[in-house]
């Protein structure tokens, strides 16, 4: 155990005060550290190296349990594994992860073989060889297969380099592009529509068109969003129909919409911005299928023909609920799944579509834990009679689902697994909540070890709480977190507002103060 004493009579080093003025919107800003942005200078080596060495000096005498605790979690990591394999058009595809390799491998095989042969279409592995970070941003298939589109990161900085790989030959084609962002690619598999970020916000401000082969300096910019409080993003319908191109921010946004197979016709608006105003749409026979929060504090789903879906046309077909905020919802041609939160946890309703498009009866999809996360999986198939979930708690490892919509049955089709002794009943979780200073109930989710759990107080605590941008704290398992709970450490999660667990009226309870 370290000497307390002497690490309190360390003193941690004092990053220098250098004013620096920022001009914004006729404001001027003193930002004292902007110096620190200079990652190479030698000022902010030394500072950093000041910094580590405080750490150390701070730990000292801790070596051995760091050593422990870190073998403890290591022997709970399972090193070669494989994900759930899924359909998406004519090919099953999965990752894998290996022992000794530090980033996993993208696989595939034809659909129509069960046991057909392993393709790796892309080796982060490969990709990271020489360079001293390697991260994949936005990928994505063409629609005949033939052609990757993927994003790397090789700095840390979150600027991605866009490359297309054939994947009958193997080549990396010279079609490229910086700064890149979200990926979709039209139904002819030849048009590729991308985002590209501003250099001094990073804020995906540009939409541009790119015909395989042609170069970079050739491709159209078909959108521009000056407002600097506005993002962009591209995505497709779930039945590949059309393309959706968004603009947000925090609190707005509106979308743009094209038919996937007419790449070179102008998206069209579905309904210009309002602010403090959302929606988001999919598509399925003809109509456009809408979550927003008009007239909604808490969401409802709305539907209009995708010819004329200004918001005049729109029409309720799932209320609001005051009490449990619709988050999102999944399309298929003969189902429909909304995610509300309900308590503060995620709830998923099946419901089923009658004759007329309308929903008809619903069910909900049954979980085991007091506290947990639930969400949907990848679910690529339109026309598909079941529905894919990821599901994990504080005491459950992380699984997959499929859940058959006629007999409302799930199986589960994979578990993490967890080596190194885990066993899940050894642990406990709850739900709980307390009065705020204001007699506002927020939910605690705990979880602890039961054969070195107490309730009379004596028991060491460590609690974590987070509550910004509306962003529910998620309810995971961790491997790392074992080595707490082993050692009788009770962890409690405070979902606090500001947080997204009781919909925006908890998010918004946080903001402005």
């Amino acid at each position: 155990m370290k000497n307390t004493q002497n690490a309190a009579s360390l003193s941690p080093p004092i990053a220098p005060i250098h004013p620096h003025p920022t001009p914004i919107h006729g404001v001027t800003l003193a930002d004292d550290y902007f110096w620190l942005r200079d990652k190479g200078a030698d000022a902010v080596t030394s500072y950093l190296n000041a910094e580590n060495a405080y750490t150390a000096a701070s730990m000292s005498g801790t070596e051995k349990l760091q050593e422990e605790i870190y073998a403890e979690i290591l022997s709970h990591i399972k090193e070669d594994d494989v994900s759930v394999p899924y359909r998406d058009g004519a090919w099953i595809y999965w990752s894998r992860t290996e022992k000794g390799l530090q980033y996993p491998r993208f696989c595939r095989r034809a659909a129509d073989s069960a046991a057909g042969t392993e393709n790796i279409i892309l080796d982060i592995n490969l990709l990271a060889a020489g360079k001293p970070f390697m991260s994949i941003g936005d990928s994505a298939v063409s629609p005949d297969g033939r052609l990757l589109a993927y994003t790397t990161d090789e700095t840390g900085f979150r600027q991605y380099t866009l490359a297309i790989k054939n994947l009958e030959t193997g080549e990396t084609l010279s079609d490229a592009a910086e700064r890149v962002g979200s990926l979709v690619w039209a139904a002819d598999s030849r048009t590729l529509f991308y985002t590209t970020e501003d250099e001094q916000t990073k804020r995906q401000d540009r939409a541009f068109r790119h015909i395989l082969g042609d170069p970079i300096t050739a491709d159209i910019e078909i959108f521009h969003e000056p407002d600097e409080r506005f993002n962009l993003g591209l995505g497709r319908s779930t039945d590949h129909q059309f393309l959706f191109l968004e603009s947000g921010s925090h609190t707005t946004n509106e979308v743009w919409l094209l038919s996937a197979s007419t790449p070179t016709a102008g998206f069209s608006r579905i309904a210009p911005r309002v602010d403090d105003e959302e929606y988001h749409v999919d598509h399925r026979d003809g109509y456009l299928y809408i979550l927003t929060n008009n007239q909604a504090e808490q969401f409802r789903l709305m539907r209009a023909p995708t010819n004329t879906a200004h918001r005049e046309r729109w029409q309720e077909i799932l209320a609001e609920n005051p009490k449990a905020p619709l988050e999102d919802f999944d399309l298929f041609q003969n189902f429909l799944v909304a995610s509300y939160r309900e308590r503060g946890l995620p709830v998923l309703r099946v419901f089923a579509f009658d004759r007329d498009g309308y929903l008809a009866g619903s069910n909900d999809i049954r979980f085991p834990d007091p506290a947990y996360s639930a969400s949907s999986e990848i679910n690529r198939d339109f026309n598909t009679t079941s529905y894919r979930y990821a599901y994990q708690s504080l005491v459950r490892p992380g699984s997959v689902y499929s859940y058959n919509v006629a007999t409302h049955e799930s199986t589960l089709l994979k578990q993490q697994e967890v080596p190194g002794g885990f066993d899940a009943s050894n642990y406990n979780s709850e739900r709980l909540s307390f009065a705020a200073h204001d007699g506002t109930q927020v939910p605690i989710s705990l979880v602890y070890r039961k054969d070195k759990f107490t309730r009379e107080g004596r028991s060491p605590l460590y609690v974590y709480g987070y509550g910004s941008y509306g962003y529910p704290l998620p309810l995971g398992f961790s491997t790392s977190r074992l080595a707490l709970l082993d050692r009788g450490i009770v962890v409690a999660y405070a979902h606090i507002r500001g947080g997204g667990e009781l919909g925006d009226p908890w998010h918004d309870a946080g903001r402005f103060h």
